[in-house]
């Protein structure tokens, strides 16, 4: 497995538990996802990049959720959910190609950093308004309960998502119309510089689902195992008409929340600290060496080699042409309009040194 193919399909774990397999598979997911994260937030900081979330300490909540669902179902995600999108089967060179706006990004360079999407992975693109994913979800399984498809739509967010309109809207839709939807909160404990305990007096997040007539459950994010349970139990009871799922599952995130904040302004080192104690990747680690499936020689050899395939990936997208900029009229309309390509033929004419912008 490498985290460049091209792969098109999710792995699928038909068990109630992981597999022997399917642990080590996740924990190689979970190693990819935070080098690359450390690997986005240098080159952000080098301005190589423009911007990045990054997820560290998510990993196993990400890796676990996406490890229960079926290729079929599709993602809202917000704009943290890298690991899920490399579990789906989304090329890590198709994720630095929208980072750096190539000429192979699929937006054309029109979208921030870390607001991806992916057809061929039901992988809806993300946004920065926060919420607003949510009643998408929403709206998407309501289509696919009358069209008959055994979907679910999965809807991911953090804890801060809990305090917008569009949470309040579309819980309640999907209660009522008992809409196949798993929505998957990680509550990372801080809404960039807002702390968890003042956004609600609310003992967990999940029990906010009792007021929409549907479940909430509490899961421990770091858990691998645990997340893999309840995402697939949540999964299997939307498909069969049961009804939405609302999971709170409890991380912490170690880096700030993008690379425009500063976490130390409002957080103490000694709490990350104390987090870093608890690091999923760090937990999954040693069960796999506990159980023989791991040794400290391979797992080097693991790192060293995800290390050298991110740094080599990024190193050719870096050097891709950016998009033409006469593409701007693309993708506005399913066919250009008469009036586009009017416009089009005079930018072109218009642009330096005469003829055809590339």
């Amino acid at each position: 497995m490498t985290s460049s193919s091209r792969a098109t399909t999710a792995p699928v774990d038909d068990g109630d538990e992981l597999s022997p397999g399917h642990r080590l598979e996740a924990y190689r997911w979970m190693v990819t996802a935070r080098v690359v994260d450390e690997r986005c937030m240098s080159l952000q900081r080098q301005g190589r990049i423009g911007f990045y979330v990054p997820l560290a300490g998510q990993e196993a909540a990400q890796v676990g959720a996406a490890f229960a669902l079926r290729p079929e179902d599709w993602i809202f995600p917000a704009y943290r959910e890298l690991a899920v999108a490399l579990v789906r089967g989304v090329a890590l060179s198709d994720i630095f190609d929208q980072l750096v706006a190539n000429g192979r990004d699929p937006s054309k360079g029109r979208q921030m950093p870390n607001h991806f999407g992916f057809r061929a992975q039901n992988f809806v693109v993300g946004s920065s308004p926060i919420g607003t994913q949510i009643t998408q979800a929403v709206g998407a399984a309501m289509a696919a309960q009358r069209r008959h498809d055994p979907i679910a739509t999965v809807a991911f967010f953090g804890d801060g998502a809990t305090s917008s309109n569009d949470f309040h809207a579309g819980l309640n839709f999907a209660g009522v119309f008992r809409t196949p939807t798993v929505f998957f909160c990680q509550n990372n404990q801080w809404a960039i510089s807002l702390p968890r305990d003042r956004q609600t007096r609310s003992p967990t997040l999940a029990e906010k689902a009792e007021a929409y007539g549907f479940p909430g459950v509490v899961v421990d994010g770091n858990d691998l195992a645990a997340v893999h349970r309840t995402v697939r139990e949540a999964r299997a009871r939307a498909v069969s008409g049961g009804g939405p799922t609302l999971i709170e599952a409890q991380v912490y995130r170690y880096g700030p929340h993008s690379t425009s904040d500063d976490a130390h302004r409002y957080r103490a080192d000694a709490e990350v600290a104390a987090a870093r104690e608890r690091d999923p990747i760090q937990r999954l680690k040693s069960e796999l060496l506990a159980a023989g499936q791991l040794d400290e020689a391979r797992d080097a050899k693991l790192w060293e080699e995800t290390r050298a395939e991110v740094l080599r990936t990024f190193d050719d997208c870096e050097k891709q042409r950016p998009p033409a900029p006469s593409s701007l009229f693309d993708d506005v309309f399913a066919e250009r309009t008469p009036r586009l390509e009017e416009e089009r033929a005079q930018f072109e004419r218009r642009a330096p040194g005469g003829g055809s912008v590339r």
